[in-house]
């Protein structure tokens, strides 16, 4: 694994959301779910793609809390345009577990 300096782990942004909206993503190449998420007043809502359907459903993710890379550049998925990077950690059988924030107000910042 690379070494990254101290000023490149500064650049990244993880901010802390929760989840106002979820739905499917049928024209994903890989099962996903499309998530808006309110990261607070200093950033707004986002959208972002995540590949999360084993675990989670559309209606179990709305209002949950969850952390995301909130600087990176846009990116195209099919037909949607996702804002953030949505962060998790596979568990035992490769499943994306969400990384959660705790209790923290919307945008706070990983620090």
């Amino acid at each position: 694994m690379d070494k990254i300096t101290f000023d490149d782990f500064l650049n990244v942004d993880i901010r802390s959301g929760t989840v106002i909206s979820a739905e499917p993503f049928p024209e994903a190449r890989k099962p996903a779910i499309k998530l808006q998420v309110d990261f607070g007043s200093e950033i707004g809502v986002k959208k972002s793609s995540a590949q999360i359907t084993e675990l989670y459903t559309c209606d179990g993710l709305v209002g949950r809390r969850l952390m995301a890379v909130v600087n990176f550049p846009p990116r195209q998925i099919g037909p949607f345009m996702s804002d953030v990077l949505v962060l998790g950690f596979p568990d035992g059988e490769g499943r994306i577990v969400l990384a959660s924030p705790g209790d923290v107000p919307n945008g706070a910042r990983l620090a």
